[in-house]
């Protein structure tokens, strides 16, 4: 099987179903974006960091995988059975993160990203992941979506902003409060 098939050469691509729609097309910008937020999960992976958030991170990113086929797929004309996500998903998301916080200090204001580059990755992939919950709710409003995904999405996105937060503890970096200018 070669990676290249040319069918893609004049600015289509295929869902799952057989569909074929433009690469600019919002289905492909939010399965695209899982994708670039699963690679940036992965880059943290990459980073000297406590196995345990390794482990986390590889299970979040077969999940993004799981949830990048659900956006490939044409809910019209695709039959193929496919993973799916389900509320343990979220639950573990929401169990990592309130584990994380017991060891944080209470937030009192906004903290500025950085201090550290792979909690700087941390807040890139947060990002991303916001954006991918953006895209993803405008395509749920063209063609419905799974609504999992958008909570899965939003609670991945405080997920990261937690493992920011714990990683800037246990690598001994500043966290930075935001103070407004006024």
């Amino acid at each position: 099987m070669k990676v290249y098939t040319k069918k893609g050469d004049t600015g289509t691509t295929q869902l799952i179903g057989g569909t074929r729609v433009p690469k600019s097309s919002l289905r492909i910008e939010a399965y695209g974006t899982v994708d670039e937020l699963n690679s940036y999960i992965g880059l943290i992976r990459d980073q000297e960091i406590n196995y345990i958030y390794t482990e986390q991170l590889l299970e979040i990113q077969d999940r993004l995988f799981t949830m990048g086929s659900l956006l490939a797929m044409d809910p019209e004309k695709s039959n193929m059975k496919l993973p799916e996500l389900i509320d343990e998903d979220i639950t573990f998301l929401e169990n990592a993160i309130d584990e994380m916080d017991t060891e944080l200090e209470p937030m009192k204001s906004f903290v500025l990203p950085g201090g550290h580059s792979t909690v700087s990755y941390c807040h890139v992939a947060r990002c991303v992941c916001r954006r991918a919950e953006r895209i993803s709710v405008d395509l749920n409003a063209e063609s419905e979506i799974p609504s999992i995904i958008l909570t899965y999405l939003n609670r991945l996105s405080d997920y990261l902003f937690v493992l920011s937060r714990k990683l800037t503890k246990d690598l001994g970096a500043s966290e930075h409060p935001w103070k407004p200018r006024m």
